[in-house]
């Protein structure tokens, strides 16, 4: 692969850009190969198809690649770059992403890949595979640029299981985080605009059963106490808890409770989304949560859950590392904003670590986990020029 690019020795950042626009169809090419490879985080077996084709194109440029096999997921992907012998004891950048998609196998028979109208298409596209890709020529042309060696050592970490909540990857993304200087997280970019994310909430899952008491409703209502109408109140408190000015966010979004129409319900229960800005609120909401109390003295009830990605908070480290990136941006003649998300993604874990953590460095589109899921094609040379001069910054 790197016979095939010409030398171009420290190139400026308008050249950088150059370059990207030519390698636009290239990568486009690669979007297509990975978007084709359907892989949903409940599928091993697709997963690990494309975990087996990126340990090969990795592997091409001279990448030392790592398997973390994972029993029930698919398995994790870490390639490791070395650098030149001047800065071979650095610390290495961590370029995190996540191979797997919320999209079941046959998607891509519905959506299929393809490039309309200055966009492309396909499951996954956005949300995260073009980011995928944007990481892998950004390294080939690193490569190329410093003769075969990068400036830094360089990690590349793509999990498999980050749309569920990475159960079995989390322990690899923090242990790397500990060894590297920062992370640079491939997820989309924030709107139109392609901003960076130097915040996300933490994301927390609870489930609340009610106990009641079962009756005739017909003979003995009144010995019942239905969990349905407890749930119900549980419900209307949870609503109160809503601070929409500190951005804490419950969603009730799956209820479940009773057996027939003629029997007071004795068992209810709700599956609850929680969002929060910070570590004290999120803290604060679940001492609140686990205090929860019946309104009827004779049903029970019960919290259980918590917090599994903590919040994303901008600090003073992250704070720095975006104006590295918005400096880069600047010699590249644009202005890089920076934006707060509702989502979580792995860079939730690395950040609380207190390892500087920019997020958002994949591509530009909208739609993710939609249908309509897209990428805006002429803005994949510009991403990949700022992830290129962001790496060589640091």
């Amino acid at each position: 692969m790197l016979s095939s690019l010409s030398r171009m020795p420290d190139p400026k950042p308008s050249q950088q850009l150059s370059y990207f626009r030519g390698q636009r169809a290239a990568i486009l090419d690669t979007i297509e190969q990975l978007v084709t490879l359907e892989s949903p985080s409940d599928v091993k077996a697709a997963v690990d198809r494309v975990s087996t084709v990126l340990a090969s194109r990795f592997g091409e440029l001279g990448g030392k690649v790592d398997i973390h096999h994972a029993e029930k997921f698919g398995n994790h992907l870490q390639v490791d770059f070395l650098s030149s012998p001047r800065k071979g004891h650095a610390k290495p950048i961590l370029l995190l992403g996540h191979m797997d998609t919320v999209y079941p196998v046959g998607t891509i028979a519905k959506m299929p890949f393809r490039a309309v109208r200055g966009r492309i298409w396909g499951p996954g596209v956005f949300d995260m595979k073009s980011g995928i890709a944007l990481a892998l020529h950004v390294i080939e042309a690193l490569l190329q640029w410093n003769g075969g060696k990068l400036v830094r050592p360089l990690t590349v970490l793509l999990v498999a299981d980050e749309e569920v909540g990475s159960p079995s990857s989390r322990a690899i993304t923090e242990k790397l985080a500990r060894q590297s200087e920062a992370v640079l997280v491939l997820e989309p970019a924030a709107g139109r605009n392609g901003a960076v994310k130097t915040a996300r909430k933490g994301i927390g899952e609870y489930t609340l059963k009610v106990q009641g008491v079962s009756a005739h409703a017909g003979l003995d209502f009144e010995k019942g106490r239905s969990a349905v109408v407890e749930l119900s109140r549980q419900i209307l408190r949870l609503a109160g808890l809503v601070d929409l000015k500190r951005g804490t966010t419950i969603n009730v979004g799956k209820i479940r409770g009773g057996t027939r129409t003629n029997v007071v319900p004795a068992e209810a229960s709700a599956v609850i989304d929680v969002r929060v800005t910070s570590k004290k609120d999120a803290e604060r909401l679940h001492r609140r949560l686990m205090s929860l109390r019946a309104f009827d003295g004779k049903c029970k009830v019960k919290m259980s859950g918590g917090v599994n990605r903590p919040p994303m908070e901008r600090s003073a480290q992250i704070a720095a590392l975006y104006r590295k990136a918005a400096g880069v941006a600047g010699e590249l003649g644009w202005k890089l904003d920076e934006a707060s998300v509702g989502g979580g993604s792995d860079g939730n874990f690395t950040a609380a670590l207190g390892v500087p953590t920019l997020d958002g460095l994949g591509a530009v589109g909208e739609s993710a986990h939609a249908a309509h899921e897209s990428v805006i094609v002429s803005e994949l040379p510009r991403r990949a020029a700022l992830l290129a001069g962001l790496i060589a910054a640091l």
